[in-house]
């Protein structure tokens, strides 16, 4: 028996999922406009605005899927870790932690694997803390949603 039912499960890790990557999209996209900023052209927040809307419809199929994935493997080894220490629901801020690694080594594993850092906004060492802290969100909405579920559960 699951701690809470799989379709919460399912809804809590897609919020999850969504928060982390609008999150690390929009840091993408600031990132880029920013560069493009210091080399002295001017962007409104119209066009901070629609860049930002635009790079996530752009980002989703690829670079959702990697933060899903990398979140779900993240998650799923959390669990179990749990499991093996005797805790059943770990505190949030375990899939916290989890979270951000995700994104971090999914990031960074790309580079040797790929020979590519598909995310502008992940060259710098800014930018990378920065995904790295979606992900860091989204394992935090992961773990205080489910927290969350297990109260409202328990106290039925």
């Amino acid at each position: 028996m699951s701690i809470i039912p799989k379709r919460k499960t399912f809804v809590v890790f897609a919020v999850s999922v969504l928060i982390a990557f609008v999150f690390a999209s929009s840091a993408h996209s600031q990132y880029v406009l920013n560069e493009l900023a210091a080399l002295g052209i001017n962007i409104n927040l119209t066009t901070r605005i629609h860049s930002t809307l635009t790079d996530m419809l752009g980002l989703l199929p690829g670079y959702g899927s990697v933060i899903a994935l990398g979140l779900l493997l993240a998650f799923g080894t959390t669990r179990f870790l749990g499991k093996l220490s005797g805790t059943i629901n770990p505190a949030w801020y375990w899939w916290a932690l989890a979270g951000g690694l995700a994104l971090t080594t999914a990031l960074l594993l790309m580079k040797p694997l790929l020979d590519v850092t598909p995310i502008a906004g992940a060259r710098s060492s800014t930018g990378l803390i920065s995904q790295s802290l979606a992900g860091f969100l989204g394992g935090a909405v992961y773990g205080l949603l489910r927290t969350e579920s297990n109260v409202s559960r328990e106290s039925k």
